[in-house]
């Protein structure tokens, strides 16, 4: 069931709506998007610091929530410059960045609210500097897609742990869960 991560961004840049008009956008203001990339990971760390479990992961070693923050300013960053264009390297990048969350416990109920702090915050942030609402569109799609490779990666490694671990078949699996979400 593993998704080949090039396949996956082209489906969610079509299924989301990102265009190249978003992608040359977004571009233009790689510099805005570094400068405030610190910013916005104080946002986002001081919302999920606020919760009991997801402070005990950040901080379940020495230096992590620091590590954390400096991947989480990368990561702001590379959604305007593409890192290759919004390719290869780019939606590897965002798979692997999913596979981490799952193997260190940040789980969708924690991402999801998350990123809605981040898009919340950057659209204050735009606003007040000015810059344009097709700005904060194409930031809202890539910030979707990226979530969308956070969350198929819950749903990647669950389901690879059953059909290795049941010897079920793919087909199986599916009508479990089919069946299993009809009767809740």
């Amino acid at each position: 069931m593993a998704i080949e991560p090039t396949a996956f961004m082209t489906k969610m840049e079509t299924r989301i709506g990102l265009t190249s008009e978003d992608k040359s956008i977004l571009k233009s203001h790689a510099d805005w998007g570094l400068a405030n990339a610190s910013t916005m990971a104080d946002h986002f760390y001081t919302y999920l610091g606020r919760d009991e479990e997801m402070n005990a992961i950040l901080n379940k070693s020495e230096g992590r929530i620091h590590r954390l923050h400096e991947t989480f300013i990368q990561w702001f960053h590379q959604m305007f410059t593409g890192m290759d264009d919004w390719g290869k390297g780019y939606a590897d990048c965002r798979w692997h960045i999913g596979l981490v969350h799952v193997k260190i416990g940040i789980g969708p109920q924690h991402v999801v609210p998350a990123m809605s702090v981040v898009v919340h915050e950057v659209g204050k942030q735009l606003r007040i500097d000015g810059k344009s609402e097709d700005l904060q569109d194409a930031l809202g799609r890539i910030c979707m897609i990226d979530l969308a490779f956070i969350e198929q990666a819950y749903v990647e490694v669950s389901s690879s742990a059953v059909l290795r671990e049941t010897g079920w078949s793919e087909a199986l699996f599916k009508r479990l869960i089919a069946t299993g979400a009809s009767s809740m």
